[in-house]
């Protein structure tokens, strides 16, 4: 079905179809996201503003006070960090509900270096009041989310990733609701929340441990605020979450805050990038680097199970 950041074109000329009184703005990234297309369909509907994102946003500002759905990509560190102040005033303290897509998150662009990885951005933009932020696993679940995010009435923040030669976690349809996490698997002994491209990798680390009789949960969470704790299993021996963004204000502070306010929780094991900048190289390398390998996983919670 192609890659969560590349099938965002394909979502978004479907709901042209639906409403065309959109506007979509692109800091010199439309390549990354397969908007080639659409700028070519609906000139008219797309405004390259260069690599100026701060600009960018209190332009999209401007349009969504006549009435305009919009639609900001760029990528993703510069969207989340560069322009922190005009995403809290324009869009959080105004209350425009303008879709933001931050596209090549996490390590994705991977030789470009730390100065261009994005794993601070839902740390970052969840502190702003009001907003939705998206953390698809698959390009099918990113065609949901930007749906969801679309016809919502306050802002949303999607977290793409790049051109990572990605699985599919979802073969066939599936229900999708903002803020409740989607159960891959039942399991009793441990229960792993995981987000984005890390859901493939604990479907990995679920098949490992089964191997030892470990019976494993696997909840995607697709959704980093709002976060619905009632999906939290406290009848677990272990509750693990594995991110690719830094431990810092992710989605383990999240869960950690979630169960600091209840009686009798279990351990909680939060697995994501270190709190360094890293050496550079491949991306499946920088994972192995960092701790973020199946197999390094898998260890991580044998020796916090017992």
């Amino acid at each position: 079905m192609g890659e969560p950041a590349s099938i965002f074109y394909v979502a978004l000329m479907e709901y042209m179809k639906e409403d065309d009184k959109v506007i979509v703005l692109s800091s010199d990234v439309s390549n990354y996201a397969g908007l080639d297309k659409f700028k070519r369909t609906y000139p008219d509907h797309f405004i390259n503003v260069g690599i100026a994102e701060q600009n960018m946003i209190g332009i999209a500002a401007g349009f969504a006070s006549e009435g305009y759905k919009v639609i900001v990509e760029a990528q993703s560190c510069f969207l989340s960090m560069r322009s922190f102040e005009q995403l809290r005033q324009y869009s959080g303290y105004m209350g425009f509900p303008i879709v933001f897509i931050g596209i090549n998150a996490g390590l994705s662009l991977a030789y470009m270096g730390n100065t261009h990885f994005s794993i601070e951005d839902y740390g970052l933009v969840r502190n702003i009041a009001g907003i939705q932020v998206f953390s698809p696993c698959d390009a099918g679940e990113a065609v949901k989310a930007f749906y969801a995010a679309m016809q919502s009435d306050v802002p949303s923040y999607l977290r793409l990733m790049g051109s990572l030669g990605a699985q599919m976690v979802y073969d066939d349809d599936f229900n999708f609701e903002v803020g409740k996490p989607i159960s891959l698997s039942d399991g009793s002994d441990i229960q792993i929340l995981a987000t984005g491209n890390m859901v493939t990798t604990a479907l990995k680390v679920r098949a490992l441990l089964e191997e030892k009789n470990i019976s494993v949960q696997v909840m995607d969470v697709h959704t980093i605020k709002p976060f619905d704790a009632t999906c939290l299993s406290l009848n677990a021996k272990l509750i693990v979450t594995i991110e690719e963004h830094t431990l810092v204000s992710g989605l383990g502070s999240i869960v950690g805050f979630e169960l600091a306010q209840l009686k009798n929780t279990p351990k909680l094991l939060p697995i994501g990038l270190p709190d360094s900048y890293g050496k550079v190289g491949e991306y499946n390398w920088m994972l192995e680097d960092r701790g973020l390998s199946a197999e390094n996983i898998v260890n991580k919670i044998l020796s916090n199970i017992n």
